[in-house]
């Protein structure tokens, strides 16, 4: 039997793409924007790299097979017009638009689709989040031109999610033949109603419009219709000069605000402010299990508990971010109230479970000691998300009932990652955003290729691997509840704050908002006031 679970066009309009080309080819300059970016990623290919940065501008030059929609999450047409799931949940098949051109002229089809599987899956791509996405993705068919089936070694419920992000974009077979992966990501060629121009690390990276796109999808309400010829992305890292750069109209958009500059701004009249909420992740502090001494739960949730988040959401990020409570961000899909209020602040808790795990200040310093050795932490602290002055907070608290906490500083993703791996840590942060749960069989399952707790349980793992499989979303919901509840329960995790992040507009800007995953802007639909110059 076939479940029926998408829709089909009714209607297709046979259109020329156009080129992609150089900065010089774009037709009006004069009508371009400046979009702030605050992270440099290491690539920005997104078939190879993970920074959900790289989205912001290239979600508009690719299109996906499916979309969700920004208001109802529901998954709607992209460049498929209709999709088929079997039973046994192992064959997904796509009937495709017959319409559609790469910005190269390269006709989209069903050997376009796999053209870009094959590229996403070989090992040589060394894909760091693509190819985990597609799961246990085995192999395609193509059916005819406009019809692919993707066959599964097992049911894999997140499929349709992974496939409606950027990471899985379409791309031209001939500009993927025409360069080697390391090179492409200077020569992009998608489909969407953008297209790449130029890409100058460190510097900027310019989009321009594509005036032959009439494919997307029903949110795009009229799509390029006022919105910018050309947008030029350059790169803000340095967090007080993204409020300096709006004021001065050096940009025009702006993300990720420090939330003290977007309070300030928000009584300027010539800058809008529009905080989005990002499913996913929250900002949180992995808990090495493996490891003296938060290998002992009791010290996990002395930490928990001693960790006063209302005080960091005052302070830090000035009550535009809620308190996170588990290992899932409030308004991601599956998340279960039960974790909400857990392990809320309580010092005399966290000192009665220390002293319970035989720690107590034997010699008067102020921390306590096990066999006269002091209770000490390491804390990896990457440089983001107002993360070190976040741990700064933690490092008085905990002092406050008797741990030491080492702050290391890493400089880096990458830093990042060879300290996790080093497992010389015993706190470390990090964290991703997606509106589908599955994501959390990477960090808390056995043998997850993020396990940065080193926890293992088959019974959270046999959790986590079913609400995989499960298509019912009532009992997707009951499984990912018990899961966030354990995961809570053993301490993996200390959550600090649901992430929001603060963008600023120019008052020539109208009709900024956010994808789905709520860190991408639909960039088509923005409009410029007739009285940008």
């Amino acid at each position: 039997m076939i479940v029926r679970i998408g829709f089909l066009l009714v209607a297709a309009v046979v259109l020329a793409a156009c080129g992609s080309g150089s900065r010089s080819q774009t037709q009006n300059t004069s009508r371009q924007i400046v979009y702030g970016l605050t992270l440099q990623p290491t690539g920005f290919d997104p078939h190879v790299n993970a920074a959900s940065e790289l989205g912001i501008p290239l979600r508009s030059v690719y299109d996906t097979l499916i979309y969700r929609d920004p208001v109802t999450k529901a998954f709607i047409p992209g460049l498929a017009t209709d999709w088929t799931v079997s039973s046994d949940g192992l064959v997904y098949e796509f009937i495709l638009r017959n319409d559609v051109h790469f910005h190269d002229g390269t006709a989209f089809n069903a050997q376009a689709v796999a053209v870009n599987l094959d590229r996403i899956t070989d090992p040589d791509t060394a894909s760091q989040k693509a190819i985990f996405m597609l799961g246990p993705f085995d192999t395609y068919e193509i059916v005819d031109d406009y019809t692919i089936r993707l066959k599964l070694t097992e049911p894999y419920s997140p499929l349709l999610d992974s496939l409606s992000q950027v990471f899985l974009g379409m791309a031209s077979p001939t500009a993927l033949a025409a360069t080697s992966s390391e090179r492409y990501q200077f020569h992009q060629v998608g489909t969407g109603p953008y297209r790449f121009v130029d890409y100058i690390p460190g510097d900027h990276l310019t989009i321009a419009r594509s005036p032959d796109y009439a494919w997307g999808p029903d949110f795009y309400q009229d799509a390029l219709a006022n919105a910018p010829d050309e947008i030029l992305f350059r790169f803000y890292e340095d967090p007080p000069a993204r409020a300096l750069a709006l004021q001065g109209n050096e940009v025009q958009v702006m993300g990720e605000l420090l939330p003290s500059d977007a309070r300030d701004l928000s009584a300027n009249p010539d800058i809008g402010l529009l905080p989005a909420s990002i499913p996913g992740q929250p900002l949180q502090f992995f808990m090495n299990t493996t490891r003296f001494p938060t290998d002992d739960e009791r010290v996990r949730q002395a930490l928990l508990f001693g960790a006063n988040r209302e005080a960091i959401i005052d302070s830090v990020y000035q009550r535009f971010s809620p308190v996170a409570w588990g290992p899932l961000s409030a308004n991601t899909a599956f998340y279960t109230p039960e974790v909400t209020g857990r392990y809320a602040y309580d010092a005399n808790q966290a000192r009665m479970l220390l002293a319970n795990a035989g720690f107590a200040d034997s010699d008067g310093n102020g921390y306590v000691d096990f066999a006269g050795v002091d209770l000490e932490i390491t804390v990896l602290v990457p440089p983001w998300g107002l993360i070190p002055q976040v741990s700064q907070f933690l490092q008085e608290q905990w002092r406050d009932i008797g741990v030491r906490a080492v702050l290391q500083q890493v400089p880096s993703r990458s830093t990042l990652l060879e300290a996790f791996a080093s497992g010389e840590y015993n706190l470390g942060a990090y964290y991703e955003f997606g509106v589908d749960p599955a994501f959390l069989s990477r960090y808390y399952t056995t043998n997850g290729v993020n396990n940065y707790t080193g926890y293992s349980d088959t019974i959270l793992d046999n959790l986590l691997s079913e609400a995989e499989r499960q298509i019912d979303a009532q009992v997707r919901q009951s499984l990912y509840a018990q899961a966030q509840t354990l995961i809570m329960d053993r301490a993996l995790v200390l959550p600090i704050r649901d992430y929001v992040n603060l963008n600023g507009y120019r008052a020539t800007i109208g009709g900024l908002a956010f994808d789905a995953y709520g860190f991408y802007p639909v960039l088509p639909n923005l409009e410029l006031n007739p009285a940008t110059p």
